[in-house]
């Protein structure tokens, strides 16, 4: 992506037909210069200590409250059970009752992580120079995307959703990186995005972008 670093989130691109079919589904995306490194002390504290928010009781209660309670019905509306394919925010609250903590991963993933907690929206990182010029957005899967070897592609079939520019797919929708777009050793910027559905106001999203980039900037 030849766009230069921009720290003001940008609005990504809804194919109309989700657009029509799935109102208030949104991408917001920002670009960064970063590096991979171990988070700061202070990173790594502040996961630590929001560690102790989580107790069996609160996961279960985390579904009852508006924006996890917006994930689940729009998983629902795309044929995913909630409660077999866990929204964000409660697939990382289960990993930290399993794992006894929150565990630093790097600054990237760490700084990720510390927004979904905090506002319970999801943000992702790809290396932003395999995103074409033309931005990151949410469209159907082609049968001009099965055509790339599978090695460089998460798992798809023609016409689920996915995180993609206008030429390639980059993710599948809520799901991680595809091998070599995640931000790897040689990457010197990453592009954040962060999902919302019907039911999350528009600031959440923008709120959960900044937390990210607050560690990261």
């Amino acid at each position: 992506m030849s766009d230069p670093i921009s720290l003001s989130p940008a609005p990504g691109f809804i194919e109309p037909r989700l657009r029509e079919e799935f109102s208030g589904l949104r991408l917001d995306w920002v670009t960064v210069p970063v590096r991979r490194r171990n988070s700061p002390p202070e990173l790594v504290a502040r996961l630590k200590m929001l560690s102790s928010r989580y107790r069996g009781a609160d996961v279960v209660a985390m579904r009852t409250k508006p924006i996890p309670q917006a994930f689940r019905i729009f998983f629902r509306q795309i044929g995913l059970d909630p409660d077999v394919t866990r929204i964000p925010s409660e697939e990382v609250a289960v990993a930290r009752l399993l794992h006894g903590g929150f565990r630093s991963a790097g600054l990237i993933e760490d700084a990720c992580l510390v927004a979904l907690i905090e506002t319970a929206v999801p943000v992702w990182a790809l290396d932003a120079d395999l995103v074409d010029e033309g931005g990151l957005g949410i469209r159907t899967v082609s049968p001009a995307d099965l055509e790339r070897p599978a090695a460089q592609r998460p798992p798809l079939s023609a016409g689920s959703l996915a995180v993609a520019d206008r030429r390639r797919v980059h993710a599948q929708l809520f799901g991680p990186p595809a091998p070599g777009h995640e931000v790897g050793s040689r990457t010197t910027r990453a592009m954040l995005f962060s999902i919302a559905v019907a039911g999350v106001p528009a600031i959440h999203i923008e709120e959960s972008l900044w937390t990210c980039l607050d560690w990261l900037v």
